[in-house]
């Protein structure tokens, strides 16, 4: 490959989210996982997938987790680089508390429908509106709003931030109204919502799930809370990723119908290879589970390439980097007795 083609493949990352380089060969199969494998040794590089990611990139990554599973890992690794297997705002999040390391991305369009919905300018302007509120971001959002918040949540542990924070200040959430919908009915704190939503919870059916139901009645429903209330209603368990995983993995139960991105059931299916599970149905009637394209971006040869030339890498502006960092840092802290 000529330094002309690298060269062109590097100026089209901002339009195209990835190295596409159409006239080099890239190893596929075995010999794709082993080159992948080489990469990481030479480079010592650690790859960190989420469970929403396709099968074959979890089945490669060193470390596999939820939002703050993965954050932890992102502060505690010693490798050189770190290759984000997620959606944006994750990889941004592991070069904020990594400011000297390499952080790279397979495809920088990778991106969530929650974090392009919520703005630090929108945060700016609700504190203004409630002065004295606290602001509680759940980690899906870009840099810049975070840096306008006090405290970042995860799913696995929004409920315990939410608890320790001061019961004499109100609570701006941000930016899943469902999410913030369900930690105020757990909690019992006033919250003022920002208006978001993701849209792959949003797309499950609460009457096609209540007939899955009524066809399935030895199954429990099991639901991320991000999901619409009606379907949080219809649960008969809610919580994290990780939750949910260990909940199929220990319950007695022997059929679930899961309610969150199809990716999960990856896991799901080694962990209890015994048990059935069933994709939860969504609005639109031509397809069977929900699963996020953004999420689904990510290639095992988008990741080869981005190995292979440390390209997207993700770059953040140190101002920016040290106020985001802050209220990490504070959700890191409150959240170590959480598994």
């Amino acid at each position: 490959m000529s330094t002309e083609t690298l060269e062109k493949a590097k100026s089209a990352i901002p339009v195209r989210g990835f190295l596409d380089i159409k006239d080099i060969a890239i190893p596929q199969g075995e010999e794709l996982v082993k080159a992948i494998l080489d990469l990481k040794k030479e480079k010592n590089a650690v790859i960190l997938a989420h469970y929403y990611q396709p099968g074959e990139i979890q089945d490669i990554a060193d470390f596999l987790g939820d939002s703050l599973q993965l954050a932890r890992q992102a502060k505690e690794t010693n490798a050189d680089m770190i290759v984000f297997c997620g959606v944006h705002f994750m990889a941004e999040a592991a070069k904020i508390l990594n400011p000297t390391k390499k952080v790279v991305l397979p495809d920088t369009m990778a991106g969530c429908s929650l974090a392009d919905g919520c703005s630090g300018e929108g945060l700016r302007k609700m504190r203004e509106q409630h002065p004295n509120a606290l602001i509680a971001t759940y980690i899906n959002c870009n840099a810049e709003t975070k840096a306008e918040s006090d405290i970042i949540v995860t799913s696995s542990n929004a409920e315990t931030v939410i608890e320790a924070l001061p019961k004499d200040r109100p609570i701006i959430f941000a930016p899943d109204k469902n999410l913030g919908r369900y930690l105020s009915q757990k909690t019992g704190r006033d919250m003022i919502l920002w208006d978001g939503s993701c849209i792959v919870h949003e797309a499950f059916s609460m009457e096609r799930i209540a007939k899955q139901l009524a066809d399935n009645p030895d199954a429990k429903l099991i639901a991320h809370p991000e999901s619409e209330e009606a379907v949080l209603k219809l649960a008969h368990f809610i919580g994290s990723t990780s939750a949910l995983l260990n909940f199929v993995e220990k319950d007695d139960c022997q059929k679930f119908i899961i309610a969150t991105e199809e990716g999960i059931l990856h896991e799901m299916k080694k962990r209890a290879p015994h048990k059935e599970l069933i994709p939860a149905l969504v609005f639109d009637e031509s397809c069977n589970c929900s699963e996020c394209f953004y999420m689904k971006r990510n290639t095992m040869e988008k990741l080869y390439l981005c190995m292979k030339y440390e390209l997207p890498e993700i770059l953040i502006d140190e101002e920016l980097r040290l106020k985001a960092l802050k209220p990490i840092e504070a959700m890191l802290d409150l959240s170590k007795s959480i598994k």
